[in-house]
């Protein structure tokens, strides 16, 4: 009879860790660049109370008696599925139309990888993030264009992004980050009118897209973030949309939708509330038993 009780317990605490997850995932159905997730659950123990036997010449074989002692969680998964393209008519924000993580350095150093693709430029020339987070590529003169267009880089060569031009009388004007990451500017000498370089489009920077082999073993960071784990095997930095990289182009004027399905959170929702009201029932019934046992003494 303890036995349905702890078991009844244990499947409230399961069902309560689903409604967590899911209470989650509807707050930010629309947070851009969320990733929802799922929760499954799994037995727990069982208590043998016979041991099966085999069969031999002169009886059948017998199956082993066993009783569990409820459910717990077995995983939280986070869905990595690509989501669709919200327009928001900002040059500098990036939708990744395929797989692939910006790479981003945060204040203390640390490096971490996200989906969120809302970058600006700040009064240094930094790229950054809407968490002041610098993003990671090649800066000018880490990477190269050959005669059909096509950006070659070093990996070692990664580092925060910035734009500044080392001339204070040079600034740059209509910065555009191109499909492949590459970020342009019309360039201008404000000092000197016959520069031979004034109005024309120069190459300032290219913006790296991390593939990583095992997306789903990312660790949450808060903040859109994630973060690398001992699960997540080899990470490369490639060239937006390159041949063979994994990685998708980089769409502008965007950012990515939230995956998560309402319908289906809902959905969710309604049968984990009566699991968990199941689970409770079990413990009332246990109540009630133990109270006819205390009874029989009158």
């Amino acid at each position: 009879m303890m036995k349905a009780l702890y078991s009844g317990v244990s499947g409230m605490r399961s069902h309560q860790t689903k409604m967590d997850v899911i209470g989650n995932n509807i707050a930010n159905v629309n947070t851009y660049g969320y990733k929802s997730q799922r929760t499954t659950f799994r037995d727990v123990y069982y208590q043998q109370l016979k041991n099966p036997g085999g069969a031999s010449v002169d009886r059948g074989g017998t199956n082993a008696a066993q009783v569990g002692y409820g459910a717990q969680i077995g995983s939280v998964d986070t869905i990595h599925t690509i989501s669709g393209y919200s327009p928001t008519n900002k040059s500098t924000d990036i939708y990744i139309n395929g797989e692939g993580f910006l790479t981003v350095e945060t204040s203390t150093g640390q490096r971490l990888y996200t989906r969120l693709g809302a970058l600006g430029f700040d009064s240094a020339g930094n790229l950054v993030d809407v968490n002041g987070s610098r993003v990671y590529g090649w800066n000018d003169g880490d990477f190269a264009i050959n005669a059909e267009g096509v950006i070659t880089v070093d990996e070692a060569d990664l580092a925060a992004i910035n734009i500044a031009p080392t001339d204070p009388d040079v600034e740059y004007t209509n910065i555009t980050i191109n499909t492949d990451g590459l970020i342009t500017a019309v360039y201008n000498n404000k000092d000197d009118d016959s520069d031979p370089l004034n109005d024309t489009i120069v190459d300032l920077g290219v913006i790296a897209v991390a593939s990583i082999q095992n997306q789903d073993a990312l660790v949450h960071e808060g903040n859109s973030y994630y973060r690398e784990s001992k699960n997540t095997g080899e990470i490369t930095y490639n060239i937006p949309g390159s041949k063979g990289s994994g990685t998708g182009a980089l769409v502008t004027g965007g950012l990515e939708m939230s995956n998560v399905d309402l319908a289906n959170e809902f959905s969710d929702m309604i049968i984990t509330q009566r699991g968990y009201q199941a689970n409770t029932k079990i413990i009332s019934v246990v109540d009630q038993m133990l109270e006819e046992l205390v009874n029989l003494k009158r």
